[in-house]
C-alpha cells in the first residue's frame, strides 16, 4: 500500500470537507449548559489501535475483553463504543507496532498511543491521516478554546504542511523531578545542604568516607538514580547541558536561537570531564549504567543511598515507607546547587504536550462523530473521567473537587497503577488535571514544589519540530546512528575508557563525518519554519 492519496481518496476526501464546512454546531456556551453528551443516536463502534508502554492494547491490561470501566461510562454517555485493533500486540515497542500497522496498510478508526506524533505528521500530509483543523473549529469547541487559551501549542505539534493530525495528551503541573539528599546523613555528620558545585562534592566525599549510615562499612553510594541517564543532570553544574525537554538526549535551543545538540557542545566536553572524575573517585554509583529502575527502592531500603535527582511525588513517598525501619530516615528534596558559572537552575519540567495521544485515519467514515468523541474529554465530565476514573467508583465531588476515596489513596498499588485500570490516564488524547497527582503527593513534596517555585528554577523546554519529507529523510538516515555513538562515548569516558580533553577533536570530526551537521540545519529549517 502506498500512503499518497489515490484519485478516488482525493474526491473522497474533497467531499468531506465540503460536508464539514456545511455542517453547523452548537455554540460552545450552549453546549457548556448541555448536560446531554450524547453524540450519535444509534450506537456507533469505531476501531482503535492503542498501544503503550503499560498495555499493548485497548482494554484493561490490554486485554479487549477486559473494557475499561471508564469505557463503559463513555459508552453510556456518547453512544459510541471503541473496540480494540491493535497492531503488534506480541511487541512492547510501540514504534515497532506503529510500523506493522502501516506496512498492514489497514487503519483502524482511531491510531493512538505512545509516540504517534512523528509517524502521523509523517504520513499524514499524504493521506494517512485526517487533518484536524477544520474538524475542531467546527465540531470540537472544548478542545478549540485550549488551544486559544494555550498558543503555540498547537502550532508546535502541526506537521509541515501547516495542518496538525493528532490531538495530544497534555501533562497539567510545572515541576517533575527534583534534586534530593538525605537530610538525615547531612546530621549525622554536622554537614549544610549543599549550595553550589563545590559544597555538594564536599558532601559527597563525605558520605562516601564518613560513614553516615553509621554501620562500620564503607558502603554508601554517594549518588544514584533509577534512570542512569540522570548521571547526566550532572552536567549542569558546569554549565552544560543535558536534554532540550523532558525527553532525554533531546536537542535544545541555545542563546542564540539555534536548535544544537547538548553532546557536541564545547561545554559538554568540560562538564562530562567533572562528571567522569567524581564516578572514578567513587561519588557516583559504580552500578550507575547497569542497576536499572529497582536502585531507588534497593538503596534507599538498605540505608546505601545518600542523593538522587527524581520525581517530587513518588520519592518523597519513601520517608512515611522507611522511617520506621530506619531510624531519622528523613530524604527532602533541596535546591539544585550553583553551578560552575554561579547559575541555580532545574533541566526537568513537565512539558506542556506530549508525542503521545489520539488521531483519525484517513478509512475512518465518522469523522465528525469521532472529533465530537476526542472533544468529550475537554468537557468537565470528560476530563475527570479521563483522569480520576469513574465518580463514586474511584472518586466523589468534595466541595467541588474531585477527591479519590481513601481506599484508593490507601491502597499498596501506586494511584497511577490504579487508574490505569480503570481507563484514566491511559495514553488518549486528554487534558491532565494535576489535582489527580497533588492528591497522592506527600506535604514534603508540596513543600519542596514550593521551594522550586520561589526560586524561579525552570527554564524554557524545546517542544520539537516537523519535518516535511526531505527534512525527515535527512534526520531518519543520519540520526540513529550519531545518537548511539554519542552515547556510546559518554559511557566510554564516564567509565574511565579515554580522556574526553584528549579525545575531542576525534569526536567532533567523527560527527561531521557521520553527518551531524546535516541533521542541525534540517533541525533548524524546520523549526524557524514552524515557530518564526
Amino acid at each position: 500500500m502506498t500512503l499518497l492519496r489515490t484519485r478516488e481518496d482525493n474526491m473522497r476526501r474533497t467531499t468531506l470537507t465540503l460536508a464539514l464546512l456545511m455542517t453547523t454546531v452548537m455554540p460552545a456556551a450552549a453546549l457548556a449548559q448541555d448536560e446531554d453528551y450524547r453524540i450519535v443516536e444509534d450506537p456507533l463502534e469505531l476501531t482503535i489501535h492503542m498501544h503503550w508502554p503499560r498495555a499493548q492494547g485497548y482494554g484493561v491490561g490490554g486485554s479487549p475483553s477486559e473494557i475499561y470501566p471508564v469505557e463503559e461510562v463513555t459508552r453510556e454517555l456518547t453512544g459510541i463504543a471503541l473496540k480494540d485493533a491493535t497492531a503488534g500486540r506480541n511487541s512492547t515497542d510501540s514504534n515497532e507496532a506503529m510500523n506493522l500497522l502501516i506496512a498492514q496498510g489497514k487503519f483502524p478508526d482511531i491510531v493512538s498511543g505512545h509516540l504517534i506524533q512523528q509517524p502521523v505528521n509523517q504520513y499524514g500530509p499524504e493521506g494517512a491521516f485526517v487533518p484536524l483543523n477544520d474538524l475542531v473549529k467546527e465540531h470540537a469547541p472544548h478542545i478549540q478554546a485550549f488551544w486559544d487559551s494555550h498558543p503555540g501549542l498547537m502550532e508546535a505539534i502541526s506537521s509541515s504542511d501547516g495542518n496538525y493530525y493528532y490531538i495530544p495528551y497534555l501533562p497539567d503541573g510545572k515541576f517533575g523531578r527534583a534534586w534530593y539528599i538525605r537530610q538525615d546523613w547531612l546530621d549525622n555528620l554536622g554537614l549544610e545542604q549543599p549550595q553550589n558545585v563545590e559544597e555538594l562534592h564536599t558532601v559527597l566525599t563525605a558520605f562516601r568516607n564518613d560513614d553516615p549510615n553509621g554501620n562500620g562499612l564503607k558502603d554508601e553510594i554517594p549518588f544514584f538514580a533509577r534512570q542512569w541517564e540522570e548521571v547526566n543532570r550532572l552536567l549542569t553544574l558546569w554549565d552544560a547541558r543535558s536534554s532540550g525537554s523532558d525527553t532525554y538526549h533531546d536537542f535544545y535551543v541555545n542563546d542564540e536561537g539555534k536548535v544544537v545538540h547538548p553532546y557536541a557542545q564545547e561545554a559538554y566536553r568540560d562538564a562530562l570531564e567533572n562528571v567522569a572524575q567524581w564516578y572514578s573517585e567513587g561519588l557516583i554509583d559504580p552500578e550507575i549504567f547497569t542497576r536499572g529502575s529497582s536502585s531507588r527502592d534497593y538503596l534507599l531500603s538498605e540505608d546505601l543511598g545518600g542523593m538522587t535527582h527524581d520525581w517530587f511525588a513518588s520519592t518523597s513517598s519513601y520517608n512515611a515507607a522507611l522511617s520506621e525501619r530506619i531510624e531519622g530516615f528523613d530524604f527532602v528534596p533541596f535546591l539544585p546547587p550553583e553551578s560552575a558559572g554561579g547559575v541555580r537552575m532545574e533541566e526537568h519540567r513537565r512539558i506542556p504536550i506530549k508525542p503521545d495521544g489520539w488521531a483519525i485515519s484517513y478509512q475512518n467514515e465518522h469523522p465528525v462523530e469521532t472529533i465530537k468523541y476526542f472533544d468529550f474529554f475537554f468537557t468537565e465530565k470528560g476530563r475527570n473521567l479521563s483522569n480520576f476514573g469513574v465518580e463514586g467508583k474511584t472518586w466523589d465531588m468534595v466541595d467541588g473537587e474531585p477527591t479519590f476515596k481513601p481506599e484508593v489513596l490507601n491502597s499498596d498499588s501506586p494511584v497511577n497503577s490504579q487508574m490505569y485500570l480503570e481507563g484514566a490516564q491511559i495514553y488518549r488524547g486528554y487534558w491532565m488535571d494535576y489535582r489527580y497527582e497533588l492528591q497522592w503527593t506527600s506535604e514534603a513534596a508540596r513543600e519542596g514544589i514550593d521551594l522550586y517555585e520561589a526560586n524561579d528554577l525552570l527554564i524554557d523546554q524545546f517542544l520539537g519540530v516537523s519535518f516535511n519529507k526531505k527534512e525527515q529523510d535527512v534526520y531518519d538516515k543520519y540520526w540513529p546512528s550519531l545518537r548511539t555513538y554519542m552515547l556510546e562515548r559518554q559511557q566510554a569516558w564516564v567509565l574511565g575508557s579515554g580522556d574526553i580533553q584528549a579525545d575531542w577533536d576525534s569526536y567532533v570530526s567523527t560527527l561531521d563525518r557521520m553527518g551531524y551537521e546535516k541533521v542541525i540545519e534540517v533541525m533548524n529549517s524546520a523549526y524557524e519554519r514552524q515557530y518564526n
